[in-house]
């Protein structure tokens, strides 16, 4: 049984950063695709970023583009995501999820097998 648990949430000024991380038990980890995704309060959960298996590919809702930065270690079993330039629409629990079944990079939800608990973050304006 895989688990993944998301940690570096937290209170943050508008123009802040933060960073996510995901930690992962099991070798699976390191030969799959690890995404993140976010969820306001009344919204539904929405794609953020994801991260193939040896980090050749990326992906990112343009909404978080050229502000958020995934990444990930295969030798420590994690995977970040580096947040700069926040703001308050960046206000949700972000979850960490991954793909057991393919190595390609899909932005909904339905292609992710596990999940962690998440981590609230939350940005002031």
């Amino acid at each position: 049984q895989v688990s993944l648990v998301e940690s570096g949430g937290g209170l943050v000024q508008a123009g802040g950063s933060l960073r996510l991380s995901c930690a992962a038990s099991g070798p699976r980890f390191r030969t799959h695709t690890v995404a993140w995704f976010r969820q306001a309060p009344g919204k539904e959960r929405e794609f953020v970023s994801a991260i193939n298996w040896d980090s050749t590919m990326t992906s990112y809702a343009d909404s978080v583009k050229g502000r958020f930065t995934i990444s990930r270690d295969n030798v420590k079993n994690t995977a970040a995501l580096q947040m700069n330039n926040l703001k308050a629409e960046d206000t949700a629990v972000y979850f960490c999820a991954v793909d057991w079944h393919t190595s390609s990079i899909y932005t909904h939800r339905g292609a992710y097998d596990a999940w962690g608990q998440g981590t609230q973050v939350t940005v002031s304006s």
